[in-house]
């Protein structure tokens, strides 16, 4: 063989080799593409609806790269958020004769009964008994408990909280305050101290909180219930000194009728130095109040501490109309990482709930230990009771009526509080189910 004759043997067999390595890149390529177009088609999209945009968007902006790392198949779309758990529970009355409900939604917890009653709530059972480690997962039975009914579980709790106090501690120091109060009477004390220092306007108690809440927390207090049996149970003592309590502060420290959205906002100012609301707004008031110190403290007591204080904070609840399994599917992972140690662990930190998923608490050993005021709910634990919805069609109507007449009491509307509890009870009574 001549070198020419050599040569080009060469140039064809590198050519041959060019030409080789050419198909395989563009059948990687073709793999690549098609993998894509496989990864895009096997994407599903799920909707989700939740409250209270100032409390839970730091919340969700924290968690969704967590879940997107986790299922990058999932995409979420998050509908308006509703202003407050009436808010949401009508929505979905709504939603659902529209036939326009999202995959899952975030509600009260005393509200559950209601979308399991009216069929709108799916049972999460069928998807519980496919988890081989659910309990190992952190959902043990006293979380469970909060979303069962009729022995079958539709709501994992995604936040619980509790009352507490928030306190101005620089407000304290020049009123000569030197610890947080025990009792109501305490309260009142403090007000006409810290007046005497520029503080006008020195309380505000949340009575217009969601539900009802800061009513059933002064007869949880008590040891009794809102409801019992069906019928009103706030017709006796009990209910006469909740509200002779709520006249005491409001009149005792000049209060102010502010609305719930507006509430904390002289708190954070430094115009009003002790503010009674959930635990649920201590990260958005550490993020967003003046500068002074401000610490947490446990509910005041109706003269001895409180014998239980009503559970708030929501539940996420599977009320997907789809009949898409992938969607299906991806709706319980959503909801399943939400309510998750992970996802327990981010509320806590983010809000100043305490986290329902016993996995969070291994999580959190040290952030408590740095955040303390977010651990003051985690302490009173032991006095959490149900919070109670109104039973029947009109229970949403039964809270405006008493937000109502409780809103009376601080505009000064109303004075004579056993006239106003009779109005309560036979409005109230007239409204349940026979």
């Amino acid at each position: 063989m001549d070198q020419l004759t050599f040569l080009v043997g060469q140039s064809s067999q590198l050519q041959g080799g060019k030409i080789m390595q050419l198909k395989r890149t563009l059948l990687a390529l073709t793999v690549g593409v098609a993998a894509v177009f496989s990864f895009q088609a096997k994407a599903v999209t799920i909707e989700v609806a939740y409250p209270y945009s100032a409390l839970f968007d730091t919340t969700f902006q924290r968690m969704m790269p967590l879940f997107k790392k986790a299922h990058p198949d999932i995409e979420v779309k998050f509908r308006a958020t509703y202003d407050n758990y009436e808010d949401a529970a009508n929505t979905i009355l709504r939603e659902a004769v529209a036939n326009k409900l999202p995959d899952v939604t975030l509600q009260g917890l005393n509200r559950q009964a209601l979308f399991v009653e009216k069929g709108i709530a799916k049972s999460l059972e069928p998807f519980i008994a496919k988890e081989k480690n659910f309990s190992k997962d952190g959902y043990h039975k006293a979380m469970l408990d909060l979303g069962t009914f009729n022995g079958k579980v539709y709501g994992l709790p995604f936040s619980v909280s509790l009352p507490v106090g928030y306190y101005n501690m620089d407000a304290f120091k020049k009123a000569g305050i030197t610890s947080h109060p025990k009792t109501w009477d305490d309260v009142v004390a403090y007000c006409d101290k810290l007046r005497k220092v520029g503080y006008d306007n020195p309380l505000f108690w949340g009575w217009n909180v969601t539900g009802n809440w800061f009513f059933q927390a002064l007869l949880w207090s008590q040891g009794t219930p809102i409801i019992k049996n069906g019928k009103v149970n706030f017709d006796g003592p009990e209910g006469l000194k909740a509200l002779e309590t709520m006249k005491k502060l409001f009149r005792g420290c000049k209060m102010k009728n502010l609305k719930a959205g507006d509430a904390g906002k002289p708190f954070n100012a430094g115009k009003v130095a002790m503010f009674f609301w959930s635990t649920s707004a201590v990260g958005a008031i550490e993020r967003a109040k003046g500068d002074f110190v401000m610490e947490t403290g446990l509910y005041p007591g109706m003269g001895s501490p409180p014998k239980g204080l009503p559970a708030g904070g929501n539940s996420a609840m599977f009320v997907s109309t789809s009949k898409d399994p992938a969607r299906i599917e991806a709706a319980w992972k959503f909801l399943k990482f939400i309510t998750s140690g992970v996802g327990a662990a981010q509320v806590a930190e983010t809000t100043g709930y305490m986290p329902p998923n016993k996995a969070a608490n291994e999580m959190l050993d040290e952030f408590y230990k740095k955040n303390p005021n977010k651990l003051t709910a985690v302490k009173q634990a032991g006095l959490l009771r149900d919070w109670i919805a109104y039973p029947g069609d009109k229970g949403l109507a039964i809270t405006q009526v008493i937000y109502d007449m409780l809103e009376s009491i601080v505009t000064g509307e109303s004075d004579d509080m056993k006239e106003l509890q009779a109005e309560m009870v036979a409005e109230v009574s007239a409204m349940l189910p026979k």
